[in-house]
């Protein structure tokens, strides 16, 4: 089993967006992304939190692995 990474918001967006989430709209330093019935806010921090990137990992139902191979 992996490790959460440190990542930043940007890249977390970008990984997302190869799996198929698009860009809905911004409010603030959040952005919400969807991808048919999923949907999710991804906060442009640097580094995200371990638990928020975890949280918005299981909003999204992307698995661990699937995300890393996308980064």
């Amino acid at each position: 089993m992996h490790k959460l990474p440190s990542v930043s918001g940007k890249k977390t967006i970008r990984s997302l967006n190869k799996m198929g989430f698009i860009i809905i709209r911004q409010r603030g330093s959040h952005v919400f992304m969807q991808r048919e019935e999923a949907s999710v806010t991804v906060p442009l921090h640097n580094p995200i939190k371990k638990s928020t990137l975890k949280s918005v990992l299981n909003q999204a139902g992307v698995s661990l692995e699937e995300f890393l191979e996308h980064l």
